[in-house]
């Protein structure tokens, strides 16, 4: 027997003479780790769902409250909605990471990551239950017990336990540990109190037509006083110049970001004020940023020849466009993943008082939530005829009169604001008696094809109907059908 032949041999004696133990120490590479730490988890789940949203900012939300067209692949304007999925996906997919971090900090005692975690997920929650009605919510991310085909909740469940978790990591926050691996407001405890309790206060406005005690727990949250107050607190994401962390829209190809144009919608109402947030939310058609810039607006709607499609390509802070002027040539930063502004929250608390909720003055919020828009947008009031921001409010015409003023200048500070800018549109519709008639600055798209009513809804993905079909089709059968047009209970 050769020598080559009684090595071989010997080899695969002594594999099988290795027991089970040692044969697993074999096949364990030192240079993997086992287990991620939470600051990893959680900058990954910070960046999955804020890249979620302003992906989902670009292709739907701003198309379908109308501060943005579609050019091409008009679905979303022309209310002939199908699944969007990516919403779905991408933000359960986030939602595992942020498990992972709960875990964790329970584990190691860590109340300050424990209640990065409930808010964070309480926030991604919010979306999905607000996109889709009632969703898998309290035994979703339960695959490690052995739940994999999670009921779909009802979102008034999926509200009260939202509006309570956010609650507790609020005290959570206030307590031991510390916050490591945050990426969306630098590991400051405070910072994420605030964020909690201006989603509780969101959240409380989204449904009040349906939560009777909306008005009396939102002062209270309010009375508290610890809620985002300046645009230092602004939950926003900061990208870098490089991949992965650069703004998601920069990587597209120039015809993909040119499927989506700034709308007619927008533009009417910004020049019947001279509003210089113009500058900053579109490109002028000839590239001058000056008193002479020139803007147009696509009409929200069918793709035919009477919905016109010219519309200007969005700002400079969106996208860079080969040959023409770049947002760092005008002093400006590349746009952030915007979660929550002080804009938003000072548009609620004047809503708030205009509904008698708070005894606060109506206008005084309603003028620093039109303020706080502005100097995050960092604009320009001089080509467009205002010496300042308090000079644009007292002479543009935009100064308050009535509750409509306040949804209007929330509906044009909320640009690129995730999925928001159409909630609240449904919202405003749904206040108004299901009826366009109560919201003076909109109409219906169009040439639309949902005979000019306004889609509640996003459709359930198709992948729910195989991969967890009992309870999706629980969820339908509850519903009268996976349809748009179905109001969910934020609404009713």
């Amino acid at each position: 027997m050769s020598i080559r032949k009684i090595s071989f041999i010997f080899i695969i004696a002594s594999v099988l003479a290795v027991g089970c133990d040692d044969f697993d120490e074999l096949n364990t590479n030192p240079n993997e780790p086992i287990t991620v730490s939470s600051d990893v988890l959680l900058a990954s789940a910070i960046r999955q769902s804020v890249n979620t949203m302003v992906n989902e900012s670009f292709l739907l939300g701003n198309n379908a409250a109308q501060l943005t067209a579609k050019t091409l692949r008009t679905e979303v304007d022309a209310y002939n909605w199908n699944a969007f999925p990516t919403v779905w996906e991408g933000m359960y997919t986030s939602l595992s990471d942020v498990n992972s971090v709960e875990q964790q900090a329970i584990e190691s005692s860590n109340e300050q990551m424990e209640g990065v975690a409930v808010v964070m997920r309480s926030w991604i929650f919010s979306v999905l239950t607000n996109a889709y009605g009632d969703i898998p919510y309290f035994d979703a991310i339960a695959a490690e017990g052995g739940t994999f085909t999670p009921a779909y909740d009802l979102q008034e469940d999926i509200y009260a336990d939202l509006l309570s978790e956010l609650d507790r990591a609020a005290d959570l926050l206030a307590g031991p540990g510390s916050i490591s691996g945050d990426i969306l407001l630098n590991n400051d405890a405070s910072k994420w109190q605030k964020f909690a309790n201006s989603l509780r206060m969101r959240l409380l406005m989204t449904a009040s037509n349906s939560l009777p005690d909306a008005g009396t727990r939102f002062a209270a949250v309010f009375n508290e006083g610890n809620y985002i107050q300046s645009n230092q607190d602004n939950v926003t994401l900061t990208y870098l110049d490089a991949f992965p962390n650069q703004f998601p829209l920069l990587p597209l190809k120039t015809g993909d970001f040119d499927a989506v144009a700034f709308s007619q919608t927008a533009l009417d109402v910004m020049n019947q004020y001279n509003d210089p947030r113009l500058a900053r939310y579109a490109r002028p058609d000839n590239d001058d940023f000056s008193s002479a810039a020139t803007f147009s607006g696509a009409a929200n709607g069918s793709n035919n020849a009477n919905c016109s499609k010219v519309g200007s390509r969005l700002g400079v802070q969106y996208y860079n466009i080969s040959a023409q002027t770049t947002a760092s040539e005008l002093g400006l930063p590349t746009a952030e993943g915007i979660v929550m502004t002080y804009a938003e929250v000072e548009f609620l608390l004047a809503e708030a008082a205009a509904k008698g909720w708070i005894s606060e003055d109506i206008e005084e919020h309603y003028r620093a939530g039109i303020a706080a828009s502005m100097v995050y947008h960092q604009v320009n009031p001089e080509p467009f005829g205002y010496s300042s921001v308090d000079d644009f409010y007292a002479n543009s015409g935009v100064a308050y009169s009535e509750v409509t003023d306040i949804w209007e200048q929330k509906w044009v500070a909320l640009f690129f604001h995730g999925l928001e800018p159409y909630f609240e549109v449904r919202r405003w519709y749904a206040e108004s008696g299901m009826s366009w008639d109560g919201i003076p600055f909109l109409a219906p798209p169009c040439d639309n094809l949902n005979n000019d009513v306004l889609p509640m809804r996003f459709l359930y993905p198709g992948q729910e109907q195989s991969l967890n079909a009992a309870n999706y089709q629980e969820a339908v059968t509850r519903l009268g059908g996976n349809d748009f047009n179905t109001t969910v209970w934020v609404v009713e």
